[in-house]
């Protein structure tokens, strides 16, 4: 009987830890509990379920647009919230929303997905493209602009292109993909970066409250791990080839980072998404305070918001206005930033790190 419970175990035969019942197929990277392939999908989608509930991220009948990427994050995102809508009749009428920043060879492929998805999932399907609301598409803006700013162009684009989608379809809330992976990195970047006021709502679970449509995050403590073990046993249909405009990103710095203490304590990432939570802003400190762009109306805390500063620098072919340090600028050459303690503190209302 030893000598068969041995054999059993050399062969990879040790029980879920959860069941005691079914052979375990993983290791959880989050609490490296070894468990089978069914309670990996129940423990999954549960923490998922009590995050929603105990954050009251959604209302019974309202409209939810899923932001559908076609990558892995959003596509599990559409999936679980489909099912967990039905199983715990959350009363949601859920939509996908996808932005099509004209990449050829990258989201005009993963935007195939997207449109797969619409009939798998059963979920409408409305798709806004940067060509459409600002005349310019990413490969246009790249041949100008070079590989250098590219993310600072695509990242404001798209926040301000997600709204207008989101109005068109009349929705509540938008539901994106950002994992604890994500919110983790974002931190260590805006203290990198000094950014108090990004600082103060990057761990928020949910944000835009105070602007045109708020965000919420579902899979903020969800592992982007977990998240592709469970589009692989699933078999979900996503694409999983990264932008080709991105490799040099500044985020992909942070990123290696948290993999390196992930290997080392996977609890690091809940670690910092929690010392993220707890921080607290001086009273002293004087925030930027949020208005409307005197040109499109956007949510901004400068007369002219970060999309029209980088379009006019487009139109004009002055592609660098807005970038880097002239963001603090107006257009009669002035610096717009707040002065605390000696240091400027700028409004960085959207971009590439901001949820």
């Amino acid at each position: 009987m030893e000598k068969e419970d041995s054999k059993s175990k050399k062969a990879g035969g040790r029980l879920c830890c959860i069941c005691n019942q079914r052979r375990a197929a993983l290791k959880r990277p989050k609490t490296l509990e070894q468990i089978c392939r069914e309670c990996f999908y129940e423990v999954f989608e549960e923490e998922i379920h009590q995050v929603i509930v105990e954050n009251q991220l959604f209302k019974p009948g309202e409209r939810i647009a899923i932001g559908a990427s076609g990558g892995k994050d959003s596509t599990v995102l559409a999936y679980v919230l489909s099912e967990l809508n039905r199983r715990h009749n959350y009363s949601l009428d859920l939509f996908l929303l996808s932005i099509d920043e004209g990449i050829t060879g990258y989201r005009d492929d993963s935007l195939e997905t997207v449109k797969r998805n619409e009939i798998q999932y059963g979920l409408p399907l409305k798709i806004v493209s940067y060509k459409d609301l600002y005349g310019w598409t990413m490969d246009e803006i790249v041949r100008v602009i070079g590989l250098k700013n590219n993310c600072t162009f695509c990242g404001v684009f798209r926040r301000q292109a997600l709204d207008r989608g989101a109005s068109l379809l009349k929705v509540d809330k938008i539901a994106t993909g950002h994992n604890a992976d994500d919110i983790a990195e974002t931190v260590l970047l805006n203290i990198l970066r000094g950014d108090i006021a990004r600082l103060s709502r990057c761990t928020s679970i949910t944000t835009g409250e105070d602007g045109p449509i708020p965000r919420c995050k579902p899979f903020k403590y969800t592992y982007e791990k977990e998240i592709v073990m469970y589009a692989y046993f699933k078999r979900l249909d996503y694409f999983s080839t990264e932008c080709i405009y991105s490799p040099n990103a500044y985020r992909g710095f942070a990123r290696e980072f948290i993999k390196d203490l992930e290997r080392i304590r996977p609890r690091a990432i809940l670690d910092i998404i929690k010392s993220g939570e707890n921080f607290r802003i001086s009273t002293s400190t004087k925030m930027p305070e949020q208005g409307n762009c005197e040109r499109c109306g956007y949510i901004s805390s400068q007369k002219s918001c970060k999309a029209c500063v980088l379009l006019e620098g487009l139109n004009r072919g002055l592609p660098k206005l807005g970038i880097g340090r002239s963001r603090g600028h107006n257009n009669d050459g002035r610096k717009d930033g707040k002065q605390i303690n000696g240091t400027s503190i700028e409004s960085k209302q959207c971009g590439t790190l901001d949820f």
